[in-house]
């Protein structure tokens, strides 16, 4: 897509800020000649400023986050807030925006003030996600980097908590540690519920506690997702697993069911023709594999198993290497995913 393009769609995205904005960032509220949201992914809070109108300092559509200092147009409004990868999807999103009608949103219905979220549910998920903020520069990234896992473009449905709850037992006292946030959500992208891994304060391992992951909400079903899936997606269980095998395929989209058991009943895209099974080695790994290929198969989805040399792909990627990584994967894909997904990789 030319540069002059992709300008001028961003010129007609700013002569309509306001419309783009309560569509895209609906989280959010206008705020005199601002938009105000928490981020580009349409976090709620106050961090982001959108222009709505030209002022002496700029022209509408442009935004800043002053809590991560990143800033941009309203194209990036829309490949962040809707999880693209390629700037022909946005194109196209942009286009699509541009041509639909502009009614006059319904007022939001109003919300009792201090209510608490039932302990576990959903919502409760949903807070958690929105109290925390972008995992650059925190702990969560060093965790990720002690790993080997540098690769973490459109990982948007991460997060941290630097002070995030944490009870041993039903009776022990509560601590405080901080937490990667994971939300997990549904094909549409909503919300269903949230994982939490806990981590040492340097983000150097995970932190010295029983339980060091815990998930909350509705997880059947679904997952944290990497990327917009369309006729091609891997799925796996452990997020570190996933996001291995994403370090060497980075533009296939992704999602981690947590377990193997949500793994086996994880739910695909009306568009998916052909799954690639990121498996464990390990029995709950094999059985979420088998009962996963015989539900792809019944729906007409081509299957495909990914095996790691070690127990799993993240520790192929920190003890084999990067390039070995990809060569094993290189020879489990699909010829036409090779050249599709890999033939740019280093």
């Amino acid at each position: 897509m030319a540069r002059l393009d992709a300008s001028d769609l961003a010129t007609r995205l700013g002569r309509e800020a306001e419309a783009v904005c309560r569509h895209y960032l609906d989280a959010g509220h206008r705020q005199g000649n601002y938009w105000q949201v928490g981020d580009v992914r349409n976090t709620p809070g106050r961090s982001m400023f959108v222009r709505l109108k030209e002022t002496m300092n700029g022209p509408a559509g442009k935004w800043t986050d002053a809590a991560t200092g990143e800033h941009g147009d309203l194209l990036d409004v829309i490949r962040e807030s809707c999880g693209l990868i390629d700037f022909a999807d946005v194109v196209d999103e942009a286009r699509s925006f541009l041509s639909m009608p502009r009614p006059e949103p319904a007022p939001a219905p109003k919300k009792r003030p201090g209510k608490p979220a039932p302990s576990g549910s959903a919502e409760a998920a949903r807070r958690l996600f929105a109290m925390s903020k972008p995992i650059t520069s925190t702990a969560v990234e060093t965790y990720f980097r002690t790993r080997g896992i540098t690769a973490l473009h459109g990982t948007g449905n991460l997060r941290f908590n630097p002070h995030c709850y944490y009870r041993p037992d039903d009776h022990g006292p509560t601590e405080t540690w901080p937490a990667m946030i994971a939300a997990v959500t549904d094909l549409n992208g909503r919300i269903t519920g949230a994982h939490r891994t806990w981590l040492a304060p340097d983000g150097i391992g995970k932190a010295p506690v029983e339980t060091q992951r815990k998930a909350l909400g509705d997880l059947l079903g679904h997952a944290v997702r990497f990327g917009i899936a369309s006729e091609v997606m891997a799925a796996g269980e452990g997020i570190e697993s996933v996001l291995s095998v994403r370090q060497a395929i980075p533009d296939m989209a992704m999602a981690a069911a947590l377990s193997a058991s949500h793994l086996a009943a994880i739910l695909f895209p009306g568009t998916l023709r052909r799954l690639y099974v990121i498996r464990d080695n390990d029995p709950a790994g094999d059985s979420a594999r088998d009962r996963l290929i015989e539900r792809a198969s019944a729906l007409g989805i081509e299957a495909i198993v990914l095996s790691p040399v070690r127990e799993d792909f993240n520790e192929d990627l920190r003890h084999l290497g990067l390039d070995a990584l990809r060569a094993n994967l290189r020879g489990q894909l699909a010829p036409q995913d090779v050249a599709r997904f890999m033939a740019l990789a280093a």
